[in-house]
């Protein structure tokens, strides 16, 4: 199995095609590959599918505990350089296939940043979702772990969960975000975001992702905290969202629709040795 390697903004993924030895991808081998140690190394695994009649790019998105995610807005950047690194798209808007639908793409600046159309962000208990009865999900009280806390939640494809504080850090991220991610009100668990207002026009967030943990980045995570920012009135439509791996560009439409332009950095390439996939501890 060949494997390709990109991260963007430090969140890194490996791509594979199913043409190409990766088509039976089991929830084990997922996690092997993803290990740090034990296997290449990833926050999660991009597989690669034929082109589909409608000329969308499908892609599956394996978390790194061998989970399937709806979206990844980094893992959508990263695939659409892989594309344009294998000339299967140009400069032109394309369109990759998710499990939570098609979104249109662009690789520009030759391969260096692309610009993804994220979908439309929802704040309904129904569509996130979110437990009990028929609301927006905003400045709700929630209490994990002896602490309370503020949260929003929304999806752009995949749940979120956004909790305003003063001053954000990575021990709190990392210290609650697994309480919150499989907190009972979210049924299908959830991407925990910890976001501090800078002014009207920057935020920054910690995250914790749903199935990988502790991340430096993430577009869904992104897209997600500057709609719900822009939602409560404390930013306006065009945000610049910081975090530790880097930054993106996220403009917020009048429907609450989603553009995100980032970087992304290609690493290596390789293939995968059966004896690393056989091997038990």
């Amino acid at each position: 199995m060949n494997f390709y390697k990109y991260h963007a903004l430090g969140n890194d993924y490996i791509v594979m095609r199913s043409d190409e030895g990766a088509g039976d991808l089991s929830s084990e081998q997922v996690v092997r590959i993803c290990h740090r140690h034990f296997g290449v190394g990833s926050d999660g695994i991009l597989l690669h599918h034929s082109k589909n009649a409608n000329g969308q790019f499908p892609m599956t998105i394996y978390n790194p505990d061998g989970s399937v995610a709806e979206k990844s807005g980094n893992g959508l950047r990263i695939f659409s350089r892989f594309l344009w690194d294998k000339e299967e798209v140009g400069d032109e808007p394309f369109h990759v296939l998710t499990d939570s639908g098609a979104v249109e793409s662009c690789v520009f600046e030759r391969g260096t940043q692309v610009r993804v159309e994220m979908g439309t962000v929802s704040f309904s208990s129904d569509e996130i979702p979110v437990v009990g009865e028929s609301r927006e999900v905003l400045r709700e009280p929630i209490e994990v772990d002896g602490s309370s806390f503020e949260f929003s939640a929304a999806t752009i494809g995949n749940p979120h969960c956004v909790i305003i504080r003063d001053k954000i850090s990575r021990d709190e991220a990392k210290r609650f975000g697994p309480y919150l991610e499989v907190e009972p009100r979210f049924p299908k668990r959830t991407n925990v975001q910890f976001m501090e207002i800078v002014d009207r026009n920057n935020i920054k967030i910690e995250i914790w992702e749903r199935g990988a943990g502790y991340t430096l980045a993430s577009g869904s995570s992104s897209s997600a905290s500057a709609a719900i920012a822009h939602r409560l009135g404390l930013c306006d439509s065009d945000v610049t969202v910081h975090m530790p791996g880097g930054m993106l560009s996220i403009v917020v439409k009048e429907d609450f629709s989603i553009l995100m332009t980032g970087g992304v950095t290609r690493v290596a390439e390789g293939e995968i040795s059966p004896e690393m996939i056989s091997w038990t501890v």
